[in-house]
């Protein structure tokens, strides 16, 4: 593939938005279209005017973007970031379908597993676009850090290297440095696992346990991360990476992370109802996590912080119960 000149970014939340930033600041020393397709035209008119994006970056400024409602916008894009909630993907992938050419490269920026059919972004995009080429972006990157164009460091996994580091030229720069991997699995499955992680780390800092507890939770976590995405066919050294590890550690250290300023609200003793209701963006781990644990139940995968987390976003125990249960565990090597 040569050089990238047209890059689309399906979906224009928080993340969406940020990406499609960091793309309009290489226009300074580099011809590059960004067509932004946004669903609700109260994103997309503010976007298209050089208003920023008042629903979900409010307060950032942004210059004017090549913003629509209309898919269609995407037609001829050599490579697409696709930036819709995990839950949306599969309606949404089937939309830009017939505008997407053969071999085209779309970069799965999404963190989630799909419900109703327990689907890494990858499966459901291979059943919806087949004659796409699927890649993942996934790394510690909160938007608004990317809007601002504070240092980032992602990962972008590719199965085929050369295209990968086309892709990385394409949409990096030096504030925004993808390093590549061929492990799709191990990428998606770090981006997946953190969200539900960070509404345990959430709860512990909601309930203050302090930071030891804080700790023990994220290497734990990170265990549980580990064994489920070997079981799946991904490797244990992409998770130790920025996919893993790193969007771990990041996601679970900050209340600016939508899932741990959830998981800081049910530790505080709001609702799981309350919670989701004050919000206008996507928590992509409240819905991962029935998601992840009937993954693990399958693989024979044990994650009983995860099994937790989801206990209590079900209903079916408290934040005190799931946490004496937690802590009753049998001793055992580490």
């Amino acid at each position: 593939m040569t050089e990238l000149t047209r890059i689309g970014v399906l979906g224009a939340g928080a993340w969406g938005t940020a990406l499609a930033a960091s793309l309009y600041a290489k226009q300074d020393t580099q011809p590059l279209e960004i067509p932004v397709w946004a669903l609700e035209s109260a994103v997309a008119d503010p976007l298209r005017c050089g208003k920023g994006n008042p629903v979900f970056l409010a307060g950032y400024e942004l210059p004017p973007m090549q913003a629509s409602t209309d898919i269609s916008v995407l037609e001829g894009a050599q490579a697409i970031l696709a930036v819709v909630p995990a839950q949306f993907a599969r309606a949404s992938f089937k939309q830009l379908a017939p505008y997407v050419s053969d071999g085209t490269p779309i970069l799965l920026c999404a963190k989630g597993i799909e419900q109703s059919t327990l689907s890494l972004m990858t499966d459901v995009l291979a059943e919806t676009i087949p004659h796409a080429v699927p890649a993942v972006l996934s790394g510690p990157s909160f938007a608004a850090d990317v809007a601002r164009g504070l240092p980032t460091a992602v990962t972008l996994a590719c199965a085929d290297e050369t295209l990968g580091k086309t892709l990385m030229a394409g949409i990096g720069q030096p504030a925004f440095r993808p390093y590549w991997t061929d492990d799709l699995i191990g990428a998606e499955i770090g981006g997946a696992v953190k969200n539900v992680l960070a509404i345990a780390c959430g709860i512990v800092e909601g309930l203050e346990l302090g930071k030891s507890a804080h700790a023990a939770l994220i290497a734990r976590g990170f265990a549980e991360m580990t064994r489920l995405g070997v079981a799946m066919g991904g490797r244990a050294e992409t998770l130790a990476g920025l996919c893993g590890l790193g969007d771990l550690v990041l996601t679970c250290s900050s209340p600016q992370s939508r899932n741990m300023s959830f998981g800081l609200a049910l530790g505080q003793g709001q609702s799981v109802e309350a919670i989701l209701a004050s919000r206008n963006a996507v928590t992509e781990g409240v819905a991962t996590a029935p998601a992840l644990v009937t993954l693990a139940e399958q693989k024979g995968v044990e994650m009983p912080i995860s099994a937790a987390v989801n206990e209590v976003l079900s209903g079916r125990t408290t934040v005190p119960d799931a946490m004496t249960a937690l802590l009753s565990r049998p001793y055992k090597g580490e």
